[in-house]
Order: C-alpha cells, then sequence, then structure tokens
C-alpha cells in the first residue's frame, strides 16, 4: 500500500487523528527539513507528516527549504505527497473558505533553490513538467471533497509569488491576466522537486482571503486566521477521504 506524505502548510503545523509512531530527526545532502519528520497512522493508513513553516510556524516561505523537505521525505519512505497550502482568491469563485484542486501552477518565484539537478553532477537532466500535479492524486482529492459536500473548484491555476509579503493590487491583476485563479507562496519549487524525485504529488488549496483589490477593505490578519481555523478542519476531512480511499 502506497506510503503518503502530507505536507502542512500554514493552519496545518500538526495533524490531530495522526497516531505518531515516532518523529524522524534527519539530515540530507541539502541541510536540515523544517522539522522533524512525523511517522504515523491517519485515517487507518500509514503516513508521514511534515510541517513546512516548522513547528511552532516559524519559516517564512522564501526561506523554506524545499529540497531538503522533498529529500527528507522521499528517504523515509514516502511515496506519494498531499501538500496541503493556503492560499489567496482571484477567481471570483475562490473566495474565503473555498477549497480548490489545481490543476495548473505559474512560478514567480526567483532566488529559490529549485532544483537537484546542478552542481557536480553528470549530465543535464530535462524533466517533463507540463502537467505539474499528479492526476490520480488530484481526483482522490477531488473525490474526498465531492463526498464531503464541500465547496470546491476541481480545477485551479495556482500562480506562486516570492513572499513573504502579500501581493500588490497591480500584481494580482497582472496575475489574472496570466490566467491565475488562487495565489500562495510556498507551491513552488516543491511540486517539481518533488517530480524530480519521481513523487506524485498533489496540492489541495484552502482560500484563506480575498486577493488584493478583490474586496474593499485590507487583507488582515484576523480574516485570515479565522478562515484558517473553519477550513482546516474540511481539510483533515478530506485527507482522511483521500488516504482511505
Amino acid at each position: 500500500m502506497t506510503v503518503h506524505a502530507i505536507i502542512g502548510g500554514t493552519g496545518l503545523t500538526e495533524l490531530p487523528g495522526l497516531t505518531i509512531d515516532e518523529a524522524v530527526p534527519m539530515e540530507t545532502p541539502f541541510g536540515s527539513p523544517s522539522a522533524d519528520i512525523l511517522r504515523g497512522r491517519y485515517a487507518e493508513r500509514d503516513v508521514l507528516f511534515l510541517a513546512r513553516h516548522g513547528h511552532p510556524h516559524r519559516i517564512p516561505p522564501h526561506q523554506v527549504n524545499y529540497r531538503a523537505n522533498l529529500w527528507a521525505l522521499k528517504n523515509a519512505g514516502a511515496q506519494a505527497i498531499i501538500a496541503v497550502n493556503a492560499v489567496g482568491g482571484i477567481h471570483s469563485a475562490m473566495g474565503a473558505g473555498h477549497l480548490c484542486v489545481p490543476h495548473q501552477v505559474i512560478d514567480y518565484t526567483y532566488g529559490r533553490e529549485h532544483t537537484f539537478f546542478e552542481g557536480n553532477i553528470d549530465h543535464v537532466t530535462h524533466i517533463d513538467f507540463s502537467y505539474p500535479y499528479d492526476e490520480p492524486l488530484r481526483q482522490r482529492l477531488i473525490a474526498g471533497l465531492a463526498a464531503e459536500g464541500f465547496l470546491f473548484s476541481s480545477h485551479g491555476v495556482y500562480g506562486c509569488t516570492q513572499g513573504p509579503r502579500l501581493e500588490t493590487v497591480a500584481e494580482i491583476a497582472r496575475m489574472e491576466r496570466d490566467g491565475c485563479d488562487i495565489v500562495g507562496m510556498t507551491g513552488m519549487p516543491e511540486a517539481v522537486l518533488a517530480r524530480e524525485l519521481e513523487l506524485p504529488y498533489a496540492c489541495l488549496a484552502l482560500v484563506v482571503n480575498p486577493a488584493a483589490g478583490k474586496t474593499s477593505g485590507v487583507i488582515t490578519m484576523a480574516q485570515i486566521e479565522a478562515a484558517l481555523a473553519e477550513g482546516i478542519v474540511k481539510t483533515r476531512a478530506v485527507l482522511a477521504r483521500a488516504l482511505a480511499s
């Protein structure tokens, strides 16, 4: 049976319901991952769990050691990865509390260590990244959302920005013209690193705020935290459904 790893983002630094067998500290050729990898059982399945921003939440998105995180999960036995990401909503359907299973990504980040294929390597390697998310794993998340009866979008384009600041109104307008439906700060290079390691990878995105210019007021942390508190409960239910399928 496939061993799934769950990467928890903002609001999911721990996974209630996870029976922890051990916390695995790990070093990699790329440094330390964000936190110990938790090995245990969730929804009666063997799982690994990693808090992307550390536990407690302390590592900003542009300083996450994505290479160490993915390498550590692979070496701990992960065979597929479900990533949970808190995002802003650009498309009108993506209101706070909405869930989305993106099918495409646009990378606006810069300066991040974004590949394993560099340095002292034997040959140049190019991977196909036409479809960044694993379709069978996406369909399991979609089925879990449908079974729970939550409002969700089965497709969406994830625009990944550098952070840690939120975006300007003009930047969001540009992203909307580019075709982005949601905006986050951690979707890349995580997805491409999983592909390089031949790990099926899919994203469950929770909208926690309207993107800049999509509301009359400013975006506040109080609004984001309220949406997280409600949305993470839904997220856990969907994860349990997807793992059990």
